[in-house]
């Protein structure tokens, strides 16, 4: 314990130094006409590298193979068909399949508080915080960290399994080693791949992709937000994702909202490949167009890049 300690004492008071003058708050973009800006996350490889493995198992042998979750977002498609992983299959038993440490394990009572067993996220998120900072810092961890410094009502939406209850323990942690200054103001969490969450997002039967599960979760997020901070406000909402799959249906999601909603802004952040790209959604008004993105140049944006 005292070795732990002392460990998260020197990695905070590094982050501090990192921190230098503090910043001032920034009131959100509309805030004057009653507006907020909201912002929803995906975290893995965005908010953060977490060295979180996937596993994959040999057809004939059933040996396990560990790959990363970079690795796993170039060749997960061709698993078992062709690439360098044809030989292999995916396994999507809960608790020893492909996708294990991306659920929480079911500890007993003696694993849970005697001897004070962490999660598979938890875990993740300590590992990573043992490497510099700049080795685990996602694309989007300034437009996190921004959004949190600024109290804006967050939306964690991940295709992780675990309970809401332990993403928020596991970005606790980053609270606590002083690489956020408080804990986000929380909209919503939404670990999709959780079987309240799925059943929460409409998934009754469990045949939803994870695509759809998020394009469900952006929507569920944004009604929350209507409902909490009024639906006649000019508000703002952003989405970042790595997933190009998934960003496809978060863009079309996110045209959907704006036709609801046309005095409101939607916006797409595409991280994928380590870039940070924001598109907004906007409505044509001629008859020969039709809703699509347009770049949001730098110049349009108020103090910071990352600002929604």
């Amino acid at each position: 314990m005292l070795k732990y300690v002392l460990k998260r004492q020197k990695i905070k008071s590094l982050s501090q130094l990192e921190l230098g003058l503090e910043r001032p708050i920034e009131p959100d973009r509309n805030h004057i006409y009653g507006g907020r800006s909201f912002y929803f996350f995906d975290f893995d490889d965005n908010v953060a590298f977490l060295p979180t493995p996937m596993f994959i198992f040999h057809k004939a042998s059933k040996k396990p193979l560990e790959v990363s979750t970079a690795e796993w977002s170039i060749h997960h498609a061709r698993v078992g068909k062709s690439g360098p992983y044809k030989d292999y299959e995916i396994n999507t038993d809960e608790e020893r399949g492909s996708y294990k440490r991306f659920r929480d394990d079911r500890f007993n009572f003696i694993e849970k508080y005697i001897l004070g067993k962490k999660q598979p996220f938890v875990e993740d998120v300590l590992r990573a915080l043992r490497s510099p900072d700049l080795n685990w810092k996602g694309p989007s961890w300034d437009c996190f960290y921004h959004a949190v410094y600024n109290q804006r009502p967050i939306s964690i939406i991940t295709a992780r399994g675990h309970s809401k209850q332990t993403i928020i323990e596991g970005i606790d942690i980053l609270v606590d080693f002083g690489f956020l200054p408080h804990s986000p103001n929380y909209l919503a969490v939404y670990p999709v791949n959780h079987p309240e969450v799925k059943k929460e997002l409409g998934d009754l039967k469990g045949d939803m992709t994870v695509p759809e599960l998020k394009k469900a979760a952006i929507r569920a997020s944004v009604e929350k937000a209507l409902f909490q901070y009024g639906a006649r406000a000019p508000h703002r909402f952003g989405m970042s994702d790595d997933d190009k799959k998934n960003l496809a249906l978060i863009f079309d999601e996110m045209k959907s909202l704006k036709k609801d909603y046309p005095g409101m802004s939607f916006f797409v952040i595409n991280t994928s490949g380590s870039t940070y790209v924001k598109k907004e959604v906007q409505i044509m008004e001629n008859n020969d167009a039709h809703s699509g993105p347009v770049y949001i140049k730098p110049k349009q944006l108020s103090l910071f890049d990352v600002q929604i």
